[in-house]
């Protein structure tokens, strides 16, 4: 079914994604009534309605679900019935089926690997005698990385099992929950493919994004992915239209990879939302990874996912405006950058707060660009002096 511009979209969350999002659906002519349990949120300050009330009250959930044409989510961790209730009255897009693989990193593997999707070794742990098993097999080194099952980002939920000494206090570290134990890939960098697919099976992906991290959250994002084959490029198009195929999801999704020391890729994760790698793409593609979530979820026809210039893109978190207050002037009088933030009141050590993207003749230049409108933020006192 297609919801033309005037329609009503449901955002089931709230966070920056969402805010997002709603401005490219404004632009498109949308309404959006955005659900979760918060109050004046990212999304919410953006939405032409924000209705604030538990994911498992099934009142408001019913009278959301019949104030709107079609419903998204903002990021994964939506619980399924939640999704369940609502997909009673309007369609869900991506659906509960999604959610499933997603939400459970043991399901999303098993999935994958069954789809015969390039994925790291790994078992699924229930016990600490699980990892003792695995990291006895040859191909460990007595390594490996512990995930929680459920509920992990940004590092959380995560720790490296040093030996088969250090099992029994790994699986401690990760509170003794369903986890999978993965090898530790010797990676020489990391990439992430974005693609959309319609109602109709249509696919568009933009191409692989290069990403730096920093204590397990994004720092730096760049477009083209630099030293990336050409080879590489386009398996990596290839594997992210057979995830969004295998799972036959309608909306966006992202893969993360991991690129090997020897030339290969390996799926690290995957996120059926937009994702913060992308977020280049509202100045440097033909269409944003928001607009093509709107018209995913619609069942328009995908937008040209082409890159307009190189591009960079880097995170503004609370370490970066604390203790301020940041150089905001100094920042907007550089022409070459553009300035997006969230709308939290509130900044803390490692919460997105915002990003900053700048476009460039080459990725190098747009990686500099950005590296240091972001340094200039931060007032000194030699600053203050002058």
């Amino acid at each position: 079914m297609t919801f033309l511009p005037g329609s009503t979209i449901g955002m089931l969350g709230s966070g920056q994604l969402g805010r997002m999002f709603a401005f490219a659906a404004h632009q498109l002519g949308y309404r959006i009534v955005v659900y979760s349990p918060d109050r004046n949120s990212p999304a919410g300050q953006a939405a032409n309605r924000e209705i604030s009330a538990a994911y498992d009250d099934a009142d408001a959930l019913r009278k959301f679900a019949k104030s709107v044409n079609v419903v998204t989510l903002e990021f994964e961790n939506i619980p399924i019935p939640t999704v369940e209730v609502v997909e009673q009255f309007v369609p869900v897009r991506p659906g509960p089926h999604v959610l499933a693989v997603a939400q459970n990193r043991i399901r999303e593997k098993s999935t994958l690997q069954r789809a015969g999707l390039p994925v790291p070794k790994f078992v699924a742990v229930q016990s600490a005698d699980d990892i003792t098993t695995f990291l006895q097999s040859e191909t460990t080194n007595q390594r490996g990385v512990l995930k929680s099952a459920e509920a992990g980002y940004d590092g959380k939920g995560q720790t490296i099992a040093e030996g088969i000494l250090d099992t029994a206090d790994a699986w401690n570290r990760i509170g003794n929950a369903s986890a999978i134990i993965e090898e530790l890939v010797d990676f020489r960098c990391e990439v992430s493919v974005i693609g959309a697919r319609g109602i109709d099976g249509q696919i568009e992906c933009f191409g692989p994004v290069l990403n730096h991290h920093s204590n397990h959250i994004l720092d730096v994002s760049i477009a083209p992915a630099m030293g990336l084959a050409a080879s590489l490029n386009l398996e990596a198009i290839e594997i992210t239209r057979s995830v969004l195929e295998s799972l036959d999801v309608v909306g966006v999704l992202c893969v993360e990879f991991f690129v090997t020391s020897d030339g290969r890729l390996l799926i690290n994760e995957i996120a059926p939302r937009p994702h913060n790698s992308g977020h280049l793409t509202i100045e440097a593609a033909v269409t944003s990874q928001f607009e093509q979530q709107v018209r995913a979820v619609c069942g328009l026809p995908l937008g040209s996912m082409e890159q307009i210039r190189p591009a960079a893109m880097a995170n503004l978190l609370g370490d970066h405006l604390l203790p301020g207050p940041p150089a905001w002037e100094r920042l907007l009088a550089n022409p070459e950058i553009k300035l997006h933030l969230y709308g939290k009141d509130e900044a803390r050590i490692g919460r997105k707060m915002g990003h900053l993207t700048s476009m460039a003749d080459t990725p190098e230049d747009a990686q500099r660009i950005v590296r240091n409108a972001r340094k200039s933020l931060v007032v000194t006192e030699a600053t203050c002096a002058t």
